[in-house]
C-alpha cells in the first residue's frame, strides 16, 4: 500500500512540474506580448486578462507543487527537540490541522466558483469559474498528500519533510 501511496505522490510531482513550468513560460510569453504590442503596435487587449488567470493557476498549482516537494515554510525547531514519540504526535497533528485546513479551502472554492459562475470575463468571455476551479484543486491535491503523510506516520515512516524527502 505505502508503494502504491510513493507512486501517486511522485506521480503529482511529475504532472505538476512541467504544468506549472509550462504556465510561467506562458505567462512569460503573454506579458512580453503585452510589453511589445503597447511599444510597437496597437495594445493586444486579452493578454493582461490571460496573464492575471494565469497567475492565479500558477501560484495555486506551484503552492500544490511545493507541498508535494515539501518546500512550504516550518519551523520544526520545538519539534525536532521532542523526543520521538512526542514528535510523531506533534507531527500527526499538524498533518491533521493542514488537512483540515485543506479541506475547508476546498470547500469555499467549490462554493466561491458556484458564485462566480454567472460571471464572464470581460475580453476573453470565459467564465470565471474556470478561474477559480483551481482553487479546490489544489486544495485537493495538497489534502490527497498530507492523507499520504499521514498515512506513512501511522504507518512509521517519516512523512514528506522540508527538504523534499518522502
Amino acid at each position: 500500500m505505502l508503494a502504491g501511496l510513493d507512486r501517486i505522490d511522485r506521480l503529482l510531482g511529475t504532472i505538476l512540474t512541467p504544468v506549472v513550468f509550462f504556465g510561467m513560460a506562458a505567462l512569460t510569453a503573454v506579458i512580453t506580448l503585452q510589453i511589445v504590442s503597447r511599444v510597437f503596435f496597437t495594445s493586444v487587449s486579452w493578454t493582461e486578462e490571460v496573464a492575471r488567470f494565469l497567475l492565479i493557476w500558477i501560484t495555486f498549482l506551484g503552492a500544490a507543487l511545493a507541498w508535494q516537494q515539501g518546500r512550504h515554510l516550518a519551523v520544526a525547531l520545538l519539534r525536532a527537540s521532542l523526543p520521538r514519540a512526542p514528535r510523531r504526535a506533534a507531527t500527526g497533528l499538524a498533518i491533521l490541522v493542514s488537512l483540515c485546513f485543506m479541506v475547508t479551502l476546498a470547500v469555499i472554492g467549490i462554493r466561491y466558483m458556484n458564485v462566480q459562475s454567472f460571471q464572464k470575463s470581460p475580453s476573453l468571455r470565459l467564465s470565471m469559474s474556470y478561474v477559480y476551479a483551481v482553487m479546490p484543486i489544489a486544495a485537493g491535491l495538497m489534502a490527497a498528500l498530507s492523507v499520504i503523510d499521514l498515512i506513512r506516520l501511522i504507518a512509521g515512516r517519516d512523512p514528506r519533510g522540508p527538504s523534499g524527502d518522502a
